[in-house]
């Protein structure tokens, strides 16, 4: 623990948040890159990339679900809890439930668009993998905003859990955000 007694996350627990939200940030970045580009051999590499990375996020959520399914992560500590106004403590639990949906359902709608569209998913160029909806090019019309729709979603939910990180630590000083930073868990 560190010098204010709050319960730390695991390494695994700390690697597996951090992984994810830096391969998130960097995903949508190119994903807002890439959508604008002309057609080219660059759009054409971004977008396998893109791809790739998708499935890549999908197989590290399904770590990252499984380890929280298995390892109980700390409570909030009695202070945070008691200074959370009710709306907080429930804004708190749906915006993780939401997120951790969201791990899942971006890559898959992703993955879905893609196999519609005709254009499948060869990971890593050599590894090819199953389409997950038979191609039809309605079908990609009517999927293809929604990929778009929950991305956004989630970079809005992330940008609320960020925000709520950066109150407690800079506002409230209440330590909650060292639970998850690497440098203070003294595991």
């Amino acid at each position: 623990m560190n010098s204010t007694s709050t319960p730390q996350y695991s390494r695994i627990a700390i690697a597996l948040h951090w992984i994810l939200a830096i391969a998130l940030i960097a995903l949508f970045a190119v994903g807002l890159y890439m959508a604008d580009l002309p057609f080219s051999p660059q759009r054409l590499k971004l977008y396998n990339w893109h791809k790739w990375a998708g499935v890549c996020i999908l197989i590290l959520s399904v770590l990252r679900l499984l380890w929280r399914l298995t390892h109980t992560p700390p409570a909030l500590p009695g202070k945070v809890v008691s200074a959370m106004p009710g709306w907080q403590t429930a804004a708190y639990h749906a915006t993780h439930g939401l997120l951790y949906a969201l791990f899942f359902i971006v890559p898959l709608v992703g993955w879905a668009y893609s196999s519609a569209a005709g254009f499948p998913i060869v990971l890593f160029g050599v590894l090819p993998l199953p389409d997950f909806v038979p191609a039809d090019k309605v079908l990609a019309e009517l999927i293809k905003p929604w990929h778009e729709i929950t991305a956004f979603a989630m970079a809005g939910l992330a940008a609320m859990h960020v925000a709520a990180a950066l109150k407690h630590h800079f506002v409230d000083r209440d330590g909650l955000m060292q639970r998850m930073l690497p440098a203070a868990n003294g595991q």
